[in-house]
């Protein structure tokens, strides 16, 4: 069985080994791969794994040895799944793997936006900490979570990881999905549409998936609606969010501030609005990448694989 990696630098850049899944057969690894070089590099693979290089359906069409793809992340549609099911390819994600450090990475953003504490250290290192005529100041006030309202769009793992956070922050916690399960066991807490969670909430953190119906669904209207103190957090998919309407409300004050890991063409490009927006704190799509995560996603990716060759795969998206 030839296995072929096309983009595995991110996952391993060098302190996360493949040993184990090249137990399971000859492997390649690529730690990147253009578009140009997808056929070649894995056109007599059985299996490949991916993370962000789109196997549509053209390129896939074009593979014919390929019956697996396992894809290292949780989210998929980078691969045309309905042209991969056609193909008889079977099609694996990873579920769960950087729960923890994903809604670790949603209060990192929130409480820089709060604290400002680069900011802050910034200006004791250049002396006005030295020079200051009293034994504390601030560039920016404090804002303290106890008391406020967190609403979290999309209530998966991740989602409901960050409402247990926010509940120990002292924050009331309202969450909107489309398939809504269990309540949590903490209070307050309740359920609420999009439009009420943005009209409503302190804080606004996004964790559903893209889907074909919602790219761009936090559009200038829904932003329009929010607080004028409110933050807004995304740590899902830059596609999300109409990043021009975010800048230009941001920039008008419109709301406090936002807190930003992923945006709609990544890398990202020098003509992003949001770079020269106000209040904004951008991080270059690293939530999930703590070494405890991209351990438990190998793992995983071990795991699929080795299920597909048995003939019982597991984590089938298609």
């Amino acid at each position: 069985m030839r296995i072929v990696v096309l983009d595995g630098y991110m996952l391993n850049p060098g302190d996360n080994p493949w040993d184990e899944l090249a137990e399971l057969g000859e492997l390649t690894v690529y730690d990147r791969t253009p578009a140009e070089l997808i056929l070649p590099r894995a056109g007599d693979a059985d299996v490949v794994l991916v993370n962000k290089v789109p196997l549509t359906a053209g390129t896939l069409a074009q593979l014919p040895r390929l019956r697996f793809v396992s894809v290292l992340a949780t989210g998929y549609n980078m691969v045309d799944v309905a042209a991969a099911r056609q193909r008889g390819v079977v099609v694996s994600n990873v579920p769960e793997y950087g729960t923890d450090s994903v809604a670790q990475h949603v209060f990192a953003l929130l409480l820089e936006l709060c604290h400002r504490v680069g900011a802050h250290d910034g200006a004791v290192i250049a002396g006005e900490w030295v020079d200051a005529p009293d034994f504390c100041f601030w560039k920016t006030p404090p804002i303290e979570l106890a008391g406020l309202t967190i609403g979290i769009v999309g209530f998966g793992r991740i989602g409901r990881r960050v409402g247990e956070i926010a509940h120990a922050f002292g924050m009331a916690v309202m969450a909107a999905d489309c398939s809504a399960g269990a309540e949590p066991g903490y209070q307050p807490f309740t359920w609420a549409d999009i439009p009420t969670v943005f009209a409503t909430a302190d804080v606004v953190s996004l964790h559903c998936p893209l889907t074909d119906t919602n790219a761009h669904f936090v559009d200038r209207q829904l932003l329009s609606h929010m607080k004028a103190s409110a933050i807004l957090i995304n740590t899902a998919r830059g596609q999300l969010v109409d990043e021009r309407a975010l800048a230009d409300a941001l920039t008008a004050g419109q709301l406090a501030g936002a807190g930003l890991d992923v945006v709609e063409v990544e890398p990202m490009r020098p003509d992003n609005p949001l770079l020269h927006a106000r209040n904004r704190i951008i991080t270059p799509h690293m939530a999930w990448a703590s070494l405890a995560a991209r351990r438990r996603l190998t793992a995983a990716t071990v795991a699929n694989v080795k299920a597909f060759r048995s003939g019982h795969p597991m984590n089938v998206v298609n």
